[in-house]
């Protein structure tokens, strides 16, 4: 729980009740409005709680995740390094999307179109040069 009283997280939680507190303020100014016939207000008293729900909503998933993480750090223990041994280095988290060449679908009998050709070639010769720009198309 220590964790939870750094400075960072200190903000964190004035700044949820303080924008629980003026989202669910505003919304009783709103239904204190439709209460004087401002049909309008009806909306918004309903809106401004909800804002209030979406606040409390990301405060304790944030809440969660970091006691989850302080968590895991306890339950797995760094591996002792070798004396003279390089440091290992991590796997990334996110790895980089994988680029795989596609064959053009060949179409199913049917007359040749002279047009549909030319797009396709336009397109194939699109998919070879992916940082060409459609301009630079020589045909």
């Amino acid at each position: 729980m220590k964790r939870l009283w750094t400075p960072a997280w200190i903000a964190r939680h004035v700044a949820m009740v303080v924008l629980v507190v003026g989202f669910l303020g505003l919304g009783w100014w709103q239904v204190t409005r439709a209460a004087e016939g401002n049909s309008l207000s009806f909306g918004y008293a309903i809106e401004w709680p909800v804002f209030a729900g979406f606040v409390v909503f990301v405060w304790w998933r944030e809440l969660r995740h970091a006691l989850r993480a302080s968590r895991e750090e306890r339950a797995t223990p760094a591996p002792p390094a070798a004396a003279g041994s390089e440091p290992a280095v991590a796997a990334p988290a996110v790895r980089r999307p994988v680029r795989v060449s596609r064959v053009p679908a060949v179409p199913v009998g049917g007359g040749d179109d002279g047009e549909l050709a030319a797009y396709n070639r336009y397109l194939s010769w699109l998919n070879a040069n992916p940082g060409a720009k459609p301009g630079d198309y020589p045909g």
